[in-house]
């Protein structure tokens, strides 16, 4: 069986290389093109294309995969089956009726919730007990096929987007792995979605990383570990945006939201609406992150101090 993988983050590159080593007969790689990235905006190959050199398989990367250049590489190596990880653009109508036996995405949400470009941290923002990984067979709309395997896992209370992201992604290299054999087999069973169940995980945008003290602890927990490590949660001291990583405790006592009340070891005790958060990391601009007792010792920052998670304004 001849796959076409598409894709395009370190997600879609891991899962790549763990079919390569499993015998999955990849005859092509589509993903993005080279991005300047970093402090000194390097052009940077994708990660999906760094897996595709690596092991010798043919890679383009179209600015779209509905033009010429794309439609006629796939044409010549007239894949089975498309399957598509985080590729992070549309498939149109010719792509979806290229394959024998149809494309696929893999999506690390239970759908149809959190259809859309941002499933993990959304899950995490909603303070989500459950998500999971979805492969289903691609649509014209968007995350809306009918589902081939579905598998579910717990989300910890003080669980971040990295650490989610790894269980998501061990998870997906063992269900690609299934839905192969399944689909040689003939024994893919789909079925449809409940689309009165939908719901979406819109692409995050900067104004969505600001952290409000004016909602209560749970509601602040979650924005920041959606957003740990990358990119952070934002939050202002004074003139400064500054990022916030690991909360480690809850408090059920009231106090004056944004407020450092006390810091010690191992974090600052941070006040909400309702309850404190006790936070152990901060980072100011063009810096690494420190603990906020280093911090403190560092005079960076002070009990009494004020955060503010004003955006725009």
């Amino acid at each position: 069986m001849k796959v076409v993988f598409v894709g395009t983050p370190e997600f879609a590159g891991e899962i790549l290389e763990h079919m390569v080593r499993n015998g999955i007969n990849i005859v092509g790689v589509v993903t993005q093109p080279d991005k300047p990235r970093g402090r000194g905006r390097k052009m940077l190959p994708t990660p999906v294309k760094i897996v595709a050199e690596e092991y010798k398989i043919p890679c383009i990367q179209p600015e779209s995969i509905n033009k010429k250049e794309a439609l006629d590489f796939l044409q010549v190596v007239v894949p089975d089956v498309i399957l598509v990880v985080s590729y992070g653009k549309i498939l149109g109508k010719k792509v979806l009726s290229l394959p024998k036996y149809g494309c696929y995405n893999v999506h690390p949400s239970l759908l149809p919730k959190y259809r859309g470009a941002s499933p993990i941290q959304r899950a995490l923002e909603n303070g989500e007990k459950k998500t999971g990984v979805t492969i289903y067979r691609m649509v014209k709309e968007l995350d809306a096929g009918p589902i081939a395997l579905q598998e579910e896992v717990d989300i910890d209370p003080f669980e971040t987007f990295d650490h989610l992201e790894r269980k998501l992604i061990e998870l997906s290299k063992k269900m690609v792995l299934e839905f192969f054999e399944k689909l040689k087999k003939g024994k893919i069973e789909l079925r449809e979605q409940d689309h009165s169940q939908a719901t979406y995980a819109p692409i995050i945008k900067k104004e969505d990383l600001f952290v409000d003290f004016s909602k209560d602890a749970e509601t602040v927990k979650n924005k920041i570990r959606a957003y740990d490590s990358k990119p952070g949660a934002r939050v202002f001291l004074g003139n400064d945006e500054v990022k916030l990583f690991g909360v480690i405790s809850l408090d059920s006592s009231d106090d004056e939201p944004g407020l450092i009340h006390y810091i010690d070891r191992e974090g600052a005790w941070i006040g909400t609406a309702k309850g404190k958060v006790k936070v152990r990391y901060i980072q100011f601009p063009g810096k690494k992150k420190i603990t906020f007792w280093e911090a403190k010792n560092g005079r960076l920052i002070e009990e009494k101090m004020r955060l503010e998670g004003r955006y725009g304004s």
